[in-house]
């Protein structure tokens, strides 16, 4: 019997990429450690000559690259999305090096799917996207020089994914069955709903009430069940209003 690899939990996406070559240089450096699940975001260019060219003997990546047009839906079983990134932030989520991302990464996705989202090549990730993540994984650099090629990024964190999976030092087991995307965004979409019912929350100067909750929740990594427990608990509430 085969053990199913996390690494094949394991998804590359690449947001709104502008240059079809990154997207083969990207190709290239996953096959070189493993990984398989290319996911592209709205790219510029895709498929391409160029692609096709940086990509080299990792052709069978791109071509089983899955392009869709919303975030959302790519990220939508996922247990745990890392934001990769070097912008500071404000309200920012629990931020990792590459290193220690690559370890959460991994043992979660002994059991469950998880992913890694790069962001466009000249302004990287917006905040809305960063939301959509529960951790943030910046690359330690030069701080006068930090800025890394999109590819570069990709192997970096790619190369760290493999050391993670092939460390002498076993990786601890994973959690219980977490909450993935979808389930986390009904619970926020009826969290909002209720705050605004109850007054609480004024939809026409929200300021960051609801960002500072998701970054709330990201931290807890909550459950399947506890996600039920919660919605259970707001239904009860809301027949008040």
């Amino acid at each position: 019997m085969n053990i199913p690899c996390p690494l094949d939990n394991i998804r590359i996406v690449l947001s709104h990429t502008s240059h079809p070559g990154n997207i083969g240089a990207v190709a290239r450096a996953m096959k070189t450690m493993g990984l398989q699940a290319l996911y592209l975001i709205n790219p510029k260019s895709f498929p391409d000559p160029e692609a096709e060219a940086r990509a080299a003997n990792a052709s069978d990546i791109l071509l089983q690259a899955k392009v869709r047009s919303e975030l959302s839906e790519v990220l939508a079983d996922t247990v745990l999305t890392a934001a990769i990134t070097a912008r500071p932030r404000d309200l920012s989520h629990t931020s990792f090096d590459a290193r220690q991302g690559a370890m959460e990464l991994v043992q979660l996705a002994q059991q469950q799917p998880v992913a890694l989202l790069f962001g466009p090549e000249n302004s990287g990730l917006t905040t809305a996207e960063v939301n959509k993540c529960q951790i943030i994984i910046h690359i330690p650099a030069n701080p006068y020089y930090s800025s890394l090629n999109l590819a570069s990024a990709v192997q970096i964190m790619t190369y760290e994914l493999r050391m993670a999976l092939t460390a002498n030092t076993p990786l601890p087991p994973a959690k219980e069955e977490l909450a993935n995307l979808s389930e986390l965004e009904l619970l926020y979409a009826h969290l909002e709903q209720l705050m605004i019912a109850s007054d609480f929350l004024d939809p026409k100067k929200p300021k960051l009430l609801m960002q500072r909750i998701r970054r709330l929740f990201a931290r807890t990594r909550l459950e399947k069940e506890e996600i039920q427990i919660l919605r259970g608990v707001l239904s009860a509430l809301g027949k008040r209003w």
